[in-house]
């Protein structure tokens, strides 16, 4: 699962994480095409973890998928 489907399995808008996270939409949306790795202060981490309700194990390795379809 990449970032992107946690994001839609999560309900939510591009623009509610961006928000939420106090960061641009462009920023969400490289980071789920792969095109931009994730660069968060904990504080978003975490919050990032409790908006898309998955551990951080999950949210590491949806990043790593997300960098992975890029690849391809």
């Amino acid at each position: 699962m990449d970032l992107r489907a946690l994001r839609e399995r999560a309900g939510l808008r591009v623009f509610d994480v961006a928000k939420e996270l106090d960061c641009a939409e462009s920023s969400i949306r490289n980071w789920e095409k792969g095109r931009t790795t994730p660069k968060m202060e904990v504080w978003q981490v975490f919050r990032l973890r409790d908006l898309y309700q998955c551990t951080e194990e999950e949210l590491v390795q949806a990043a790593k998928e997300s960098m992975l379809a890029q690849d391809t």
